[in-house]
């Protein structure tokens, strides 16, 4: 039934006068007789109707007229969406056959407070450097910062098999405003490493329009909530990156002409970030755990967009492109690698102090290599020399060799529980293991018997 009739085009942003007041906002409208153009209602002003394009506007006309579709953007929400690839507006992009059981909106609200859980269990990965600096609780929300070429996709990769193997946890996969051949490439690399079954991936790829890229953080979302309330399980849920989303935000605040607050982010920044934080909680069922890529711009860790995105984080995991130059892996800096969890009452005091002991040997490590530059080491005293030669074998432990690296490295993966990892430690910083050559402790699991 036809709802409304187009009375002006601009880019993204089309005004309809409608001629049925059902029409709410939300809703999704399209060309009566081209479903091809379609558009989201975002306000109503008496018997007008601002939208935005979920594709593009080229070729539309006035005067054309449009019909409702549905009360929203809906994606699958049904065992069925395991190993498959969506686009933002829940359409399949994986060329495969498929059969809908039950579709859902992407746009819903949050988790009720009385059914958050705010005392779920830690999660432990078997990632060392992970477990012992900025250990996960399930529910938390982390921030993953590094730019391209540090291991950023490997450690996802790792994350999901590792995730899997100990709590049998699918993973989502959100790709907001990134290249669409990292896309094609995580997907095959996703395949190759028969991975792709345990997840699901939603792609608004850079070169969509502002609003697709907006979406696929709600679409994915929505995937995770499938997995948790319905399955009851345990998901991982990765989103790179986040900070596009804001991106797509201001652009689409600019072409409505709503108000900009400074550097041109949407005046409801904080609300928006909000609605996709708020979503990502444990509740008796299960849970959902985030690790959410985050740009920074022009390297300004003071960027209103990201403080307000970091506000919301839990803890934070920072690559370091000069840790993998030195081919340590995963090249995680643990000065910057921060998590909520590393308190005496929550992680315990025995690992809680180790951190603090291990952290005060890497710092006087870093001020030592100055000194050893310029004067040679022969000059430090004896306890300078042991926190030197036990710093390096603790920079070697925390590498590791990972399972999903395995075709390339020919090592095979260390799932390494957290008791080992503090048996070691403890060993290096005692001088349990002052004769053993450093080498020893490169790229391994465990290294007590």
């Amino acid at each position: 039934m036809v709802v409304g009739k187009i009375i002006s085009i601009f880019d993204i942003s089309v005004e309809v006068i409608l001629s049925d007041e059902s029409v709410k906002i939300g809703d999704i409208l399209a060309l009566e007789d081209n479903y091809d153009y379609s558009f989201e209602v975002v306000s109503i002003n008496n018997v007008s109707a601002t939208c935005i394009s979920l594709g593009t506007t080229r070729g539309l006309k006035k005067g054309s007229e449009v019909v409702k579709l549905s009360e929203g953007i809906q994606i699958e929400y049904s065992d069925n969406v395991l190993g498959r690839v969506f686009n933002s507006y829940g359409d399949l992009i994986d060329n495969k056959e498929f059969s809908s059981i039950n579709k859902r909106t992407i746009n819903h609200d949050t988790v009720s407070l009385k059914n958050v859980d705010v005392t779920a269990d830690i999660l432990w990965t078997g990632i060392k450097v992970i477990d012992f600096f900025a250990p996960l609780q399930k529910g938390f929300r982390m921030g993953l910062l590094g730019g391209a070429g540090v291991g950023k996709t490997v450690l996802i990769k790792e994350l999901i098999h590792n995730v899997y193997s100990s709590i049998n946890a699918h993973a989502v996969f959100v790709g907001a405003g990134e290249r669409s051949r990292e896309g094609k490439e995580l997907y095959e690399e996703m395949k190759e490493s028969n991975l792709l079954d345990k997840m699901s991936m939603v792609f608004g790829q850079m070169g969509d329009n502002p609003v697709s890229r907006s979406k696929s953080v709600y679409s994915g979302l929505t995937l995770a909530e499938y997995l948790r309330d319905e399955k009851k399980q345990d998901v991982l849920l990765f989103i790179d990156n986040i900070y596009r989303f804001i991106q797509a935000k201001s652009e689409i605040a600019t072409e409505l002409k709503q108000l900009l607050i400074e550097n041109g982010y949407p005046a409801d920044m904080a609300n928006e970030i909000s609605k996709i934080e708020e979503r990502i909680s444990s509740t008796e069922d299960g849970s959902i755990t985030s690790f959410q890529a985050i740009y920074i711009p022009a390297d300004d860790y003071n960027d209103e967009a990201v403080q307000t995105i970091t506000s919301y984080m839990d803890g934070q995991i920072v690559l370091d492109r000069k840790i993998a130059e030195l081919g340590l892996y995963p090249a995680i800096d643990v000065f910057k690698s921060t998590s909520k969890l590393v308190d005496v009452e929550k992680i315990g005091e025995r690992h809680f102090k180790l951190i603090e002991e291990v952290l005060r040997y890497l710092t006087r490590y870093n001020e030592l290599e100055e000194i050893i530059a310029i004067l040679g080491i022969e000059e430090l005293s004896e306890e300078d020399k042991s926190i030197f030669y036990r710093s390096r074998k603790l920079r070697y432990y925390f590498s590791q060799p990972m399972f999903v690296a395995e075709p390339y490295t020919n090592i095979p993966g260390q799932f390494v529980k957290i008791e080992d990892i503090l048996i070691d430690v403890e060993n290096i910083l005692n001088g349990s293991y002052d004769n053993v050559d450093e080498s020893k402790f490169l790229f391994i699991g465990k290294y007590h018997e």
